[in-house]
């Protein structure tokens, strides 16, 4: 190792001194903001880092980015592909720049960084990997010869020889549907769900997998198995899956990349040598379960030893789409598992089993009994009171047969050869309790059922505690609602729909980047959204989506996603890509509005979802995510240098604030409308209320809540707009009582009554809209961060390079301590109350700052600017 640091030459000519490198290092390098990816297709791909150094005051004055094909050629200092050269600025994000990438190419980079001293250090060795780059593909698209009507998942097998030793190889797989890929017996990867899910006759999506270590010289077999998934919806629901443009059989094409020790290579593509079979997967449904005959099975179906003489051709297809894009993003995986916390005999037949946590994912059954037995695993969210499983709320949109093809449930059917051991592949559920039912009878104990808890495996980076179980148990129960719901892409809940919901994505859209590094799950579904944009701008109000969604009511208050999530995103993360994606998409958006609005007021959206009691007037509404989509387009054409648009969107934007104004707000009582709770606090927060007026109409909101009692009486617009108006405007003790009240109507009430995740509904005995988890309230994961934490993104300095402190000290809570990884590292916001005094502990990343705002009931005199590095502050309470 020392004799490694010591060949390690700076560009100034000085040599890496290990104190130094204790000193200041730079660490977590990403491209494209994962570690070291595979299928890269950028031809400028994203270069981000971090810089760990705990000095006060710590920052980067300069940086110097080194890339190569040789790993030991960076050691040497050597870099062919890409020396960016000293570039003395604090930039910690960068757009590749050097020689053209090739594809199929791995490529290694560092990063040198000179620190607050003007000292230099260097990172450890990153790389990334590009993928086909527009490269013709080898293989051909391959599948059975059965139809969308054939329920038996198709499984195909390639037996090849490789002649000479391996050096690497890579399974390049694009598929419509979804695939399992073994080699030589063994299951490739950990991931789920592959490929994720989009429009599938407009983007196509393939993946890359190392698979080097599976190979082997001499005989090998590569073998897949395909699943419907989104691509062949056979099950039928009021969203019309099954009418999708695109269906057909699930196909895919395959290049397996061999590299040779000797140099030469070698492409074993998907052909018609290859042949399938039908096999004990004998229906799946992402929608709907999975049936499994174990009596079916072909042991050894995917080794070279296995005789696939019985086996039928394969035929060739047509590319689903022209576009077929690598996938790069966080991956689908089981995450956490559940035992069963009780077991309840319903009869020697039917047992259910309570798993302690409502979740999305799938179970795995181990279970032995008579050949040809039949046992149904029943998945739901509540159970009957004699003990049954209860789907009522979550299967009342399905339109199959519940006979055939039972809702939310797998059907294993026994071998008698052993104990049989079944997990769905290609679907997952949404459920807390699952029954096992069985054509006859059988013993089961707790190693039966183990569940899994199956998302989007987004890296956790918020963390809360506080001295409130209340609130430590919303964020929990919050968080299982947002991951349960992230597959590929957000839903508004795992089991009823599993719908990409325009509006629940982007009224959670704070929570989920507070809480999850999960910009590449939201890259992914703004390309979605480009897919279904229709020319004249109109969007669907779920998307994907096979055609479903294009009505009267997709209006703003969902379909603003496509300029809330990349605004949001260039504030977390301080990267504007996807805002300049997605520009062009905005503009046609807004434009369109603005065609049917010309007078600056739209009744074109859905209003105040699942209200509590009172409801809000749906122009006022529609009209304010107007104002939110043409100030976002006005600031991003801004930030482009697009000075004519700019100057047409701020005046659009003013055009629709005026018009609110002048029809909504009674400048005389400070009233918006009728002044329900959420038609105050709609405008408030989003920066439409008159300055001079601000005291008055916030002052009547707070007496709104008053006179409910510190409760609730929103939908989900009002509940995204109400805590933080409040907050803003100096009634941040109100929205505190809001947030923890633990009575009808309010989230705590839902904590109380033994939620585990967010529910649907502010009302327990409601007979509609009444999934138990369900993300469309989720605000209350961030609103904690933003508040009591106080970590706010300063929009001058995106990603928080510069962080806004603003938090709020309320009488009830003693002790809180919030923290965030943000892009430039760790942000820690952490207080508890002694005596009349709080202490205040503030950790602030090297390379950021931080701007303190105390707030009112703290004896201070005035804002407090800090530098990176740790603080701890003893403020007088007033």
């Amino acid at each position: 190792m020392r004799k490694t640091l010591l060949m390690i030459m700076l560009s100034m000519g000085t040599l890496l001194h290990a104190q130094q490198q204790k000193e200041c290092v730079p660490i977590a390098l990403r491209c494209e903001h994962l570690e070291n990816p595979l299928g890269v297709d950028k031809l400028n791909p994203r270069l981000s880092w971090q810089l760990d150094d705990k000095r006060q005051g710590a920052k980067q004055s300069a940086y110097q980015i080194l890339v190569d094909r040789d790993s030991t050629a960076l050691v040497k200092n050597k870099s062919r592909i890409w020396n960016s050269g000293k570039q003395s600025n604090s930039d910690i994000l960068v757009q590749y720049d050097g020689s053209t990438l090739e594809p199929q190419t791995k490529y290694f980079w560092r990063v040198l960084v000179w620190d607050k001293n003007g000292r230099p250090s260097t990172s450890s060795i990153a790389s990334f990997e590009t993928g086909m780059m527009g490269m013709q593909w080898k293989g051909k698209w391959i599948s059975d010869k059965q139809d969308i009507h054939e329920q038996a998942a198709p499984y195909f097998r390639k037996a090849f020889k490789a002649a000479k030793a391996i050096k690497s190889a890579r399974a390049y797989i694009a598929a419509a549907g979804l695939y399992e890929l073994s080699i030589n017996g063994k299951r490739i990867g950990d991931h789920r769900l592959d490929p994720m899910y989009t429009r599938f006759d407009k983007r196509t999506l393939y993946l890359v997998e190392d698979v080097t270590g599976q190979l082997q010289q001499g005989d090998n077999v590569l073998a897949i198995v395909l699943g419907n998934g989104w691509y062949n919806h056979q099950a039928l629901a009021v969203w019309n899956f099954d009418k999708a443009p695109w269906r057909d059989r699930p196909t895919f094409c395959l290049d397996l990349r061999i590299v040779y020790e000797d140099g030469t290579e070698e492409t074993v593509s998907s052909d018609q040598t290859w042949k399938t079979a039908a096999g004990p997967i004998r229906y799946n449904n992402i929608y709907t379960g999975e049936h499994y005959d174990a009596r079916l099975e072909m042991p050894g179906w995917d080794t070279a030893a296995f005789d696939d003489s019985e086996w039928h051709a394969v035929q060739y297809r047509k590319p689903p789409s022209a576009n077929i894009v690598s996938q790069q993003m966080v991956p689908i995986r089981l995450v956490r598992s559940y035992k069963p916390k009780l077991i309840k005999k319903i009869d020697d037949r039917t047992y259910v089993f309570d798993m302690g946590q409502n979740m999305a994912g799938v179970t795995k059954i181990k279970i032995a009994g008579k050949a040809g037995t039949v046992v149904k695993i029943k998945h739901g969210e509540r159970v009957q009171a004699n003990g049954r499983l209860d789907q009522s709320n979550i299967d009342v949109y399905y339109r199959g047969s519940k006979d055939l093809e039972p809702f939310q449930t797998d059907i294993l059917t026994l071998s008698g050869r052993k104990m049989d051991e079944f997990m769905a592949k290609f679907g997952y559920k949404g459920f807390r309790y699952v029954e096992l039912s069985s054509s006859e009878p059988i013993a089961v104990d707790e190693s039966a059922v183990t569940a899994y808890f199956m998302h989007s495996d987004v890296r956790p980076i918020g963390q809360l505690k506080t001295s409130s179980s209340l609130i430590n148990g919303l964020w929990e129960a919050t968080n299982n609602a947002y991951l349960s719901n992230l597959m590929g892409y957000p839903t508004d809940c795992p089991q009823r729909e599993k719908n990409g919901w325009t509006g629940d994505g982007h009224l959670a859209i704070e929570t989920a980047y507070y809480n999850f590094d999960g910009i590449t799950v939201y890259e992914k579904w703004m390309a979605d959204h480009r897919d279904e944009q229709q020319e004249n701008g109109v969007l669907p109000d779920i998307i994907p989506t096979g055609g479903w969604g294009y009505g009267t009511a997709n209006g703003l208050d969902w379909t603003s996603t496509i300029a809330i999530i990349p605004w949001q995103t260039y504030l977390f993360y301080g990267d504007a890509k996807l805002l300049a994606e997605c520009y062009d998409n905005i503009k046609r958006y807004v434009d369109y509005v603005d065609g049917i609005s010309p007078n600056g007021l739209t009744t074109f959206g859905r209003g105040d979802w699942v209200p509590v009691k009172s409801q809000s007037n749906l122009e006022l509404t529609s009209s304010v995510y107007f104002y939110v989509d043409a100030t976002i387009l006005a600031a991003a054409a801004k930030m482009f240098g697009k000075t004519g648009d700019q100057q047409k969107y701020e005046r659009l934007s003013q055009k629709i604030k005026d018009a609110i104004n002048t029809k909504f707000l009674d400048t005389t009582t400070g009233i918006y409308s009728t002044g329900t709770q959420t038609e105050l606090s709609v405008p408030l927060y989003w920066g439409l209320v008159p300055e001079a007026m601000k005291a008055k109409v916030a002052a009547n909101l707070n007496k709104r809540v008053e006179e409910t009692n510190f409760h609730l009486d929103v939908g989900v617009l009002g509940a995204k707009a109400l805590l933080n108006a409040l907050k803003d405007n100096g009634y941040g003790e109100t929205a505190y009582k809001v947030a923890v009240q633990d009575t009808y109507p309010s989230w705590g009430w839902w904590i109380v009554n033994g939620a585990t995740t967010l529910l649907e509904n502010w009302d327990l005995q409601a007979t509609r809209d009444i999934s138990d988890n369900h993300m469309m309230f989720g605000e209350i994961g961030g609103w904690f961060f933003k508040s009591i934490g106080g970590i706010l993104p300063d929009p001058t300095q995106a990603g928080f390079k510069h962080v806004l402190l603003k938090p709020i000290f309320p009488k009830e809570l003693k002790e809180s301590s919030i923290s965030y990884q943000s892009p430039y590292g760790k942000i820690v916001s952490s207080w508890r109350v002694n005596g009349n005094k709080i202490e205040y502990t503030v950790e602030i990343p090297a390379n950021a700052t931080a701007t303190f705002y105390p707030p009112a009931n703290i004896r201070s005199s005035g804002a407090v600017q800090l530098e990176a590095g740790k603080y701890q502050m003893d403020l007088e309470l007033k």
